[in-house]
């Protein structure tokens, strides 16, 4: 018997650095586990109060982009179906400098009050944002520290792990989710996220146009693979 079956209900916890990333990178697949019955928890490091995009027209500021932001991810929360969302509370643009040590800490209590199934972060390397790579190291050492290593999904971003072998994987390091069925939600999740989705014209055509510039796979790394070749994907988690 596994450990799913032990409880019955399956976890997930996602940990990201801003407001959207939730939603941008794999709200396809949070909202399918979330359809599926899977409770599931993000944490998001920072409010994005560093963020450059303040509406358009511009209507927020420095002052209120932060509280404007965190209403607009409570909402594309529960379009997805996000059971639950915590926050670090660290400066947006400052996680870097938060001591690893401490900042792995604070994560690994919430990963053993949760005890995920699954567990969702940025790769160190491939985040593409010191934030992310920063929240994702912490999020990987902290999965060591709890032992639950064997639970952790990197995201990618687009397609890009269509082709693994370019980052030094192979295909059965990666886990690909159909979420031809979740893009609407997904859509509707961008436009939550309002004042950082409003610049992009596309995601405000028709739904049915919108839509289409969604690919209709999210794709995951699985942590800790030793690139061991073997013909296939994933197909879930």
């Amino acid at each position: 018997m596994n450990h799913t079956e032990q409880r019955g209900v399956r976890k997930l916890l996602a940990v990201f650095a801003h407001p959207d990333d939730e939603t941008f990178i794999c709200g396809g697949t949070l909202a399918k586990y979330a359809g599926e019955g899977t409770e599931i928890t993000l944490v998001s490091a920072t409010r994005g109060e560093m963020g450059r995009r303040m509406g358009n027209p511009p209507y927020l500021n420095r002052e209120t982009i932060a509280a404007a932001r965190e209403r607009e991810l409570r909402e594309a929360c529960r379009i997805l179906g996000v059971r639950e969302l915590k926050f670090l509370d660290i400066r947006d643009k400052t996680v870097e400098f938060i001591d690893e040590e401490l900042l792995a800490g604070r994560v690994e209590t919430w990963i053993r009050e949760i005890d995920p199934d699954v567990i969702l972060t940025f790769h160190e390397q491939w985040g593409g944002h010191p934030d992310h790579c920063a929240i994702g190291k912490a999020t990987t050492a902290a999965c060591r520290r709890a032992g639950l290593e064997e639970r952790l999904f990197f995201i990618s971003f687009g397609d890009m792990m269509e082709r693994p072998e370019l980052f030094g994987y192979t295909r059965t390091d990666v886990v690909k989710i159909d979420v031809s069925a979740q893009l609407e939600l997904k859509l509707a999740a961008f436009r939550a996220h309002r004042c950082q989705s409003e610049i992009d014209e596309w995601v405000w055509l028709p739904d049915r146009e919108a839509v289409a510039r969604f690919g209709k796979y999210e794709y995951f790394i699985k942590a800790g693979q030793t690139g061991q070749v073997r013909p296939g994907v994933q197909r879930s988690f």
